[in-house]
């Protein structure tokens, strides 16, 4: 999501230099605005290519034809947030082509990273404590294994200094989202958290997939449709139904749940997009391949004009907000999005994780190429 440091407790350096990060992911006006904003393209109608299928879909995967879009967002979602800026780093819109690919039909599951980690032993950045020679001036007590989670507070607070309502705890982790008492028993359909980039890296390795790069994923999530705010139409509730997993109540004090959900749900909750992709929108952000840079899509038209196949994101991240963090895109907004804050449930917009940084609302899901 928004961390530029998984451990956040340990010195006050890493403290003062995060302090501003997730502040400015929902403020970007506080950003430098990248080039070339005063005027967005228009969205043009997507054009799926007509290839079939090239076998039998692997287990719980779906086919996603690929094919030229419009990715990105213009300026008219930035009305439906009270927060500015929401879709400054996704304008301006440009056009994209994309092969065809096999994507998890839903977000890796506890159960599924659970036999991943029984079959290689692997271990979670969260489960690994820091070291004295990684932060040497860390008092000791401090290295102790964790990770980001959330923490409602009791009463309203102005929404301008996250660690009112975000915490480092100790012996969170996959098994523990939430810390030590905590546990996914009873939970094996729920999408697996406290999920760093380079876990999500390794399960996709050893499942034989991939993460998916930028463009694939807004591609998939679109599901055929172009321009729609969201990646099932431009009504946030047709006919007084939600369709996905956000955050309703006063934030950060209490989700109500309209939804049906308080807090994170399992997988296949709501109704798929339209190529059978479940939660692209809302209960976790999912990693992408893509590093983050705030300026990409304003200079991915200027060097490749309004036509770019299979972009792979930009060589080197690039972050104002903490210049020196390495991050990865963040794609689909979470359980804790809401029009109060962050509403980058809206299917063009983006966000933004450092790469070692787990929370439990951050999660993934993998792709496969053609075969």
């Amino acid at each position: 999501m928004f961390f530029g440091n998984r451990l956040m407790n340990l010195i006050p350096i890493i403290l003062a230099a995060m302090s501003a990060t997730l502040a400015l992911q929902h403020l970007r006006a506080a950003d430098p605005a990248p080039p070339a904003l005063t005027k967005t393209s228009s969205f043009a109608p997507t054009v799926a290519n007509a290839t079939q299928p090239p076998g039998p879909a692997p287990e719980g995967m779906v086919w996603i034809p690929g094919g030229e879009f419009s990715m990105g967002s213009d300026e008219c979602g930035e009305a439906l947030c009270s927060l500015p800026g929401v879709t400054g780093d996704s304008q301006p819109i440009h056009r994209v082509f994309v092969d065809g690919f096999w994507m998890d039909a839903t977000e890796v599951t506890n159960e599924q990273f659970e036999k991943f980690v029984n079959a290689t032993g692997y271990r979670t950045i969260a489960e690994i404590a820091p070291t004295q020679e990684e932060f040497p001036t860390a008092p000791p007590e401090n290295l102790v294994a964790g990770s980001t989670v959330f923490t409602p507070t009791p009463e309203p607070v102005p929404l301008n200094d996250m660690f009112q309502w975000w915490r480092y705890q100790h012996g969170a982790d996959w098994r523990h989202p939430e810390g030590p008492e905590s546990s996914v028993k009873g939970r094996e359909q729920y999408p697996v958290v406290q999920i760093a980039y380079v876990d999500a890296e390794a399960y996709a390795k050893w499942a034989g997939k991939r993460l998916p790069t930028e463009a694939e994923w807004e591609f998939a999530a679109r599901g055929g449709l172009s321009g729609k705010l969201y990646a099932w139409g431009d009504e946030l509730k047709p006919a007084d139904k939600w369709m996905a997993n956000i955050y309703q109540g006063k934030f950060p004090v209490k989700d109500t749940g309209e939804d049906g959900f308080a807090g994170i749900a399992p997988v296949k909750s709501f109704p798929p997009n339209g190529y059978g992709l479940y939660d692209v929108a809302g209960n976790v952000w999912e990693w992408c391949s893509d590093w983050y840079r705030l300026d990409y899509y304003a200079r991915l038209k200027l060097q490749s004009g309004d036509g770019t196949r299979n972009p792979q994101g930009p060589t080197t991240p690039y972050d104002p907000a903490e210049p020196s963090e390495k991050k990865r895109v963040h794609r689909g907004g979470s359980f804790l999005c809401t029009d109060q804050y962050c509403t980058r449930y809206m299917v063009g917009t983006r966000g933004k994780g450092e790469v070692t940084t787990g929370s439990n609302h951050v999660g993934f899901r993998c792709v496969r190429a053609a075969k």
